[in-house]
C-alpha cells in the first residue's frame, strides 16, 4: 500500500469510530417526549438544546469525510489494480460461451482405489445380504 492510500485508511477508521460514538450519544426522537413527563433525564452534556445542534452537525460532518475516504478508498484501489482487474472486467467475463465445448473429462482426476484391504474380509469388502437396507 502506497503512503497516500494508508494515510486515507487510518483516517477513515478513526471517524468510523468515533462517528459510531457520536451516534450512540445522541437522543431519539421519542426521548424528549418522555422527558417531558419526567420519565428520562433531559439534561446532557452540552446542555438542553446546543446538544442536538452539536452533536447534529459533527455528526453530519463526519459522515460527510467518511464518504469521500470511502470513495478514495474505492479510487486508489481500482487505480492500483491489474489489467485483469475483477473491478474492469466483470464476474461474467470468465463464463464459457453458449457454444463453446466442454471441458475434457479426462484432465479432471480420478479418485484412486482403497490400496489396503478391509479387516473383515481378507479380500475385499464382504458380500451384501439380498434385503439389507445399509444405515
Amino acid at each position: 500500500m502506497g503512503m497516500v492510500e494508508t494515510l486515507i485508511l487510518v483516517v477513515h477508521l478513526l471517524v468510523a469510530v468515533v462517528l459510531c460514538g457520536l451516534v450512540l450519544l445522541q437522543h431519539g426522537k421519542g426521548a424528549d417526549m418522555g422527558a417531558a413527563f419526567g420519565s428520562g433525564s433531559s439534561g446532557s452534556v452540552f446542555g438542553a438544546a446546543g446538544s442536538a445542534n452539536f452533536l447534529s452537525r459533527t455528526t453530519a460532518v463526519l459522515a460527510a469525510v467518511f464518504f469521500l475516504s470511502s470513495l478514495g478508498l474505492t479510487y486508489l484501489g481500482a487505480v492500483r489494480g491489474g489489467p485483469k482487474d475483477l473491478m474492469r472486467e466483470g464476474v461474467m467475463q470468465q463464463v464459457p460461451a453458449p457454444g463453446a465445448p466442454a471441458p475434457n473429462v479426462s484432465d479432471v482426476p480420478q479418485p484412486s482405489a482403497p490400496t489396503t484391504p478391509m479387516k473383515d474380509a481378507p479380500g475385499g469388502p464382504a458380500p451384501s445380504k439380498a434385503g439389507e437396507v445399509p444405515k
